[in-house]
């Protein structure tokens, strides 16, 4: 991963941190401007195979960014290179204004990234409370305290309006799908997540779960969080996206405000890398020009 120099007398970023001054990993004012995740020139080879190319995008906190494109565009590996499973072959990563190297997930799950899987990663044999404190969890004279982890679960569901499981001891392979992710949700923000991260979270779901999810990704952003949701449902996507980003082909072909896309323009940008239906008001003038409102950007030009 390529990382700027230093100036004369700061501290190297360590993994997962920004390098603010020893042992600070505050924002400055002057940060608080700025984006909570910014990527810049992310690249990512495997060996001859280029998945992704120069990849900028900014994610904000308190917002919805939906990264959406075709199967096979590189929404997985820049997600992966987020979430510190694979580091980027070039580019940079500003963590609230200041650069940060990822060399594992532990080193994300530092700064205040969570992700969750299609597969949500659940123990299924466990209950709601076990799952949600798995490797947090709290000893009291050498032994669980299973009183405040049940309080912690309970607390953390009702702050996120998570009220249709009937028990924190519920066992999770009991639940629907919509309360799986509920829970996976949870989990994360528990965990002091600042930016989840969530993978096709609507997959599978019926009308009802599917509703529950969005509801909680909606709450996510309202109480702060910076979340990205990636999804093939266009419908998902409008409902809860302040953002839209379109990968193609391993690149951003258009980034910006979802009030700046239609279904349509969406759909031809995931599948050809432009559109001519992009333009102020929605007008004809293509993704490469210069008309747009001042929050898009299109990965086009150039």
């Amino acid at each position: 991963m390529v990382t700027p120099g230093t100036p004369d007398g700061a501290w190297p970023a360590e993994a997962g941190q920004a390098p603010s001054g020893p042992g600070s990993n505050t924002p400055t004012p002057a940060d608080m401007s700025a984006p909570l995740l910014r990527l810049k020139g992310i690249s990512k080879h495997f060996g001859p195979v280029q998945a992704l190319t120069e990849i900028d995008l900014d994610i904000p906190t308190g917002q919805v960014t939906a990264l959406v494109g075709d199967n096979g565009a590189g929404k997985t590996t820049l997600i992966k290179c987020i979430a510190g499973i694979w580091e980027p072959s070039g580019g940079q990563m500003l963590w609230n204004g200041k650069p940060v190297q990822l060399h594992s997930p532990r080193d994300a799950a530092a700064l205040g990234i969570a992700t969750v899987y299609q597969d949500l990663a659940l123990c299924d044999n466990l209950d709601i409370v076990q799952n949600m404190m798995l490797g947090h969890e709290p000893l009291k004279y050498g032994l669980l305290d299973e009183i405040s982890m049940e309080l912690t679960a309970k607390q953390t569901l009702a702050d996120l309006a998570v009220t249709t499981v009937r028990s924190v001891r519920q066992v999770v392979g009991s639940l629907s799908g919509g309360q799986r992710q509920s829970v996976a949700v949870a989990k994360a923000v528990m965990q002091e997540a600042k930016l989840v991260i969530m993978d096709e979270p609507t997959a599978a779901l019926g009308v009802s779960q599917t509703e529950l999810v969005l509801s909680l990704i909606t709450r996510l952003a309202g109480r702060g969080h910076g979340v990205v949701v990636i999804s093939h449902n266009l419908n998902d996507v409008f409902r809860v996206a302040d953002r839209i980003a379109v990968v193609y082909l391993g690149r951003m072909v258009a980034a910006g405000p979802a009030a700046d896309f239609d279904r349509q323009s969406i759909v031809d940008l995931m599948t050809t890398g432009t559109s001519a239906r992009l333009g102020n008001g929605g007008g004809n003038e293509p993704a490469s020009s210069p008309g747009f409102g001042s929050g898009f950007s299109s990965g086009l030009e150039g």
